[in-house]
Order: C-alpha cells, then sequence, then structure tokens
C-alpha cells in the first residue's frame, strides 16, 4: 500500500462494537509510536462513562485523557472526546469542545471531528473508521481524502456492526479496508519511517 505524506495526526472513530478493536489496537502499539490519536466513540450522555480508565488499561505507553478546551494537541497522548461535547481542532493545534446539535444522533461526532482535523491537518492526517450501526463518520472520511489524507476503514467483514465502514465504502472510492491487525500494522509502521 502506497503510504501518503508524513502522517502527523492519527483521528479513530467508531461505535458499537468498536471498544474492543480500539483496546487492541492501543495495546498493540510500539513503545517508538509518538503521534497524537484523537478517539471518537458513541456512548450515552447521562452515563457516568469510565471509558477513559478502560481505554488506559490498553494502553502500556501512552497518556489518555479527554482533552480540556484550549489544550494544545501533543506527541505520544491519545485524546478521548468527552461525553456529550463535540471534538473539534483549531488553528493553533488546540481542541475545542461545543455542545452544539447532536450529528447522525451523536455528540460526540465523528463526521464533526474528522472535518475539523481534516480542515488542520489536511494530507498528514491518517482517520481510521471501525465498527458502528449508523453512517456517522462517512461524510468525516470524505473530507480527509479530499483534504489529501488517509482514509481507512475496519474490513466489515470484521466488524460486528459492519454499517459504518460499509456505508464509507460505498460512498469513497479512495477508502481502504484493513483488518484490525492490519491496521495496528500500518500504525506502528507509521512512526517507523520517521
Amino acid at each position: 500500500m502506497h503510504i501518503l505524506p508524513e502522517i502527523e495526526v492519527v483521528v479513530i472513530g467508531g461505535s458499537a462494537g468498536s471498544l474492543t478493536v480500539i483496546m487492541n489496537i492501543l495495546r498493540s502499539l510500539e513503545v517508538y509510536f509518538t503521534l497524537p490519536i484523537i478517539i471518537v466513540i458513541h456512548r450515552q450522555k447521562n452515563v457516568i462513562s469510565e471509558l477513559t480508565k478502560i481505554l488506559g488499561l490498553s494502553s502500556k505507553f501512552k497518556k489518555i485523557i479527554e482533552p480540556d478546551d484550549k489544550e494544545l494537541v501533543s506527541d505520544c497522548c491519545i485524546y478521548i472526546a468527552p461525553q456529550n461535547y463535540h471534538l473539534l481542532v483549531e488553528d493553533d493545534r488546540s481542541f475545542s469542545l461545543d455542545y452544539s446539535e447532536a450529528v447522525q444522533y451523536s455528540r460526540p461526532s465523528i463526521d464533526v471531528t474528522f472535518e475539523s482535523v481534516s480542515k488542520i491537518y489536511k494530507n498528514k492526517c491518517a482517520a481510521i473508521l471501525l465498527s458502528g450501526a449508523n453512517n456517522d463518520g462517512t461524510e468525516g472520511l470524505q473530507s480527509v481524502v479530499e483534504a489529501g489524507g488517509t482514509a481507512i476503514v475496519q474490513n466489515p467483514d470484521t466488524a460486528d456492526y459492519p454499517i459504518m465502514p460499509q456505508s464509507a465504502l460505498q460512498a469513497i472510492e479512495e477508502v481502504v479496508s484493513m483488518k484490525p491487525q492490519e491496521i495496528s500494522d500500518y500504525l506502528n509502521n507509521l512512526c517507523i519511517r520517521k
């Protein structure tokens, strides 16, 4: 597979069936992997969430946090979109938390974050869309492709809920389908290149 210009940020979106895949991806990251990762997972808005703690158990080397408004995106960190907020990245590469309407019935929305990150990082963004039961993420991946970035979806045959990756595959010609282990290998290879 052809690797586009050096990636500076990875953004991952998922919904139903994606948590185990995300945990396995984080568990597989090598110590030399230093790129920031931004993760958007659909979750219930009025229930206490232990997501940061759960994902922290999967990552041996990285700090996992929900970013504060105006916090700068930093290497060696994994950021989780806060519950009930859209997560955006501003021109100065700081985070912005947004409480506007749900998109695709979701807040945080994968589309909103993917679109925001693609505007700032352009061809230096890799976006990965995992298992899920709606179409959130397809428009965001289209934005990544239009900005020259890399768009990847979980192979629908490996997804518990294939609607989300299938939607992107049907809508965007440039999307690459990968099995979860291939996604992990791809990410680790990004940092070998540095």
